[in-house]
């Protein structure tokens, strides 16, 4: 039997009295628990435990109820045996920060703490926090040793220290470093441990299995931590949950035992009927999978990056080039790449594969044998700024100057129809705008507020704003999304249509010419105009540019003769 111990938290002083509130993104304030408070809470969480393993059920801690783990809380909460009855009862743990606590008052009052353009995700959480009471949350990680099952969501990230240089850069371990060592201190010895997260390859065998070894040698446990690994392909949108459940996943095992219960549980919590299940050999194989899949990804959506500026100064329609090529069955997944790869993977994911080389698999040669995936990724995360360097010739072949114009961009995620605004192509777009002058607006039909923007000294982390590779970004902190597309573009000189929202497909020029009160320089990042569309603007007075789509000139041409 291990010993029990209740932790104290950051957030309180050292006579236990609350310093602090947790805002959420709604506005409501939680007070941080008192370090006495931590005892009740475990002995509520712990009733709940036992009542479920009586039940027949088993206990899965989640860790880290964030963008994938709250949801993947939620799938396992909602799985049931072949009669239909629930097999699990889920504890979401999360840390009680000031920036995170807020998120289990919320869990456990039905709400989910994340917002997706999935209504599943509402309904979900919801069924099972008060429906089925399978899912509780809560922020005392001595909740760990009620575990049979630990499944690992905290985040792994890769900072960036150079703009445009991914090779400068290195993995973020101390939040999946510590969270491993508190497992390792709490988890019961035959508890299966699960990461989820995207990692480094090697992190698995080669330091989060030493980190739970050296904690079981300490507690005296003598058998081998059960550890496992299986990254998550989750894709924001209208197929959040899906994405997660009804989806293949690829696992792997530290040992031969881990590698059997971890096929046993994704079998039971997701649909690998008509997703089959890959299993590997070894966790650094599932993790490079990860690593390279995005690689892959974020190289052939970089390498059309140079055939853009090719098109663009040639008169190519470089969207036509591909509507034709994909055309070819072989070819059909070529997607124009818009003004940056936003989203939290793609970026990153190829720099964690590049830092393990050298720092956990310990190779030298990373500059020789990495080509092509650091710039992918350098050029993928600069792309942004070409469309601020088109905007400023728009105006200026109006003549107008970048300086003191007033911009409106539309589009703040990094993907159409979604509400995810992490590493958006848009925001590269922003802040060099911003840098050279220009006053930005910006509408978005899906997302409520650009915390990259409005909280930049502290978000996504104290000093990891993309703000800091700028100059003049002060101003931005005082952006606000606005949802009324005709009130957003009055008086503006430029429109910057940045992601391909499906209301942004159906904008009118004579329309939205009358809405900003005359002329403007009309910027289209993703192939949103028609030819039609593109003549007219130009008929009424405007300026037309757009990224790969170098064919605009000839139409600009062609209306100008008809003028003479």
């Amino acid at each position: 039997m291990t010993k029990r111990t209740t932790r104290k938290t950051g957030a309180t002083s050292a006579k236990g009295d609350t310093t602090g509130w947790s805002v959420s993104p709604e506005g409501k304030r939680f007070q941080i628990p008192a370090a006495g408070e931590y005892a009740a809470e475990y002995r509520r969480v712990e009733r709940l435990a036992k009542k479920a393993r009586k039940e027949g059920r088993e206990v899965v801690v989640v860790m880290g109820v964030g963008f994938v783990g709250v949801v993947m809380a939620a799938i396992i909460a909602d799985t049931t045996d072949k009669k239909g009855k629930p097999s699990k009862f889920v504890i979401g743990c999360q840390r009680p920060s000031t920036r995170s606590y807020w998120k289990i008052p919320v869990l456990n009052g039905g709400a989910s703490p994340v917002k997706a353009e999935d209504p599943e995700v509402d309904e979900i959480i919801t069924r099972t926090v008060k429906e089925k009471k399978t899912f509780t949350a809560t922020y005392n990680s001595d909740c760990l040793g009620l575990a049979d099952c630990v499944v690992i969501d905290v985040q792994c990230d890769y900072l960036k220290h150079d703009l445009g240089n991914m090779r400068t850069g290195e993995a973020d371990m101390a939040a999946l470093e510590a969270t491993m060592r508190t497992v390792g201190e709490k988890i019961p010895p035959k508890c299966l441990v699960l990461i989820e997260t995207t990692v480094a390859p090697g992190t698995t065998e080669f330091i989060v299995w030493p980190i739970l070894k050296r904690a079981f040698a300490e507690r005296k446990i003598r058998t081998a931590p059960l550890l496992a690994h299986s990254f998550e392909r989750v894709m924001p949108g209208r197929e959040y949950v899906r994405s997660i459940r009804d989806f293949w996943r690829v696992c792997s095992g530290c040992n031969p035992e881990a590698r059997k219960r971890v096929e046993k549980f994704l079998r039971e919590v997701l649909n690998t009927r008509d997703f089959p299940l890959t299993v590997m050999d070894r966790p650094i194989e599932s993790e490079t999978t990860k690593i390279v899949e995005n690689s892959y990804r974020a190289s052939i959506l970089a390498f059309l990056n140079e055939w853009s500026l090719f098109a663009e100064r040639n008169g190519v329609d470089l969207i036509k080039v591909i509507e034709a090529i994909r055309m070819r069955p072989t070819h059909s997944n070529m997607i124009f790449p818009g003004p940056g790869i936003g989203g939290y993977c793609l970026p990153k994911d190829g720099g964690l594969g590049y830092w393990a080389y050298k720092h956990i698999l310990g190779f030298e040669d990373g500059d020789r044998i990495f080509k092509i995936t650091p710039t992918a990724i350098d050029i993928n995360d600069t792309r942004g700024l070409h469309v601020a360097e088109l905007t400023r010739d728009a105006l200026r072949n109006m003549g107008r100057y970048i300086a003191g114009a007033e911009v409106l961009v539309c589009g703040a995620s990094y993907r159409q129809d979604v509400g995810d605004t992490r590493y958006s192509g848009s925001e590269m777009v922003v802040r060099k705008l911003t840098e050279m002058g220009a006053d930005i607006k910006v509408h978005d039909p899906y997302v409520e507020h650009w915390y990259e923007l409005e909280s930049q000294e502290t978000y996504p982390a104290p000093g990891h704003s993309w703000s800091r590779f700028f100059r003049n970004q002060e101003g931005l902190r005082g952006a606000r999304v606005g949802k009324d597309l005709g009130a957003a573009a009055k008086g503006v000189e430029a429109v910057i249509l940045a992601v391909p929202h499906e209301p942004y497909l159906d904008i009118e020029p004579d329309w939205l010419v009358k809405k900003t009160g005359g002329p403007i320089a009309v910027i289209d990042c993703f192939g949103i105009l028609s030819d039609a569309k593109i003549r007219r603007y130009f008929e009424l007075g405007c300026e037309v540019k757009a990224l790969g789509r170098g064919h605009v000139q000839r139409i600009k041409k062609e209306v100008g003769e008809k003028r003479r």
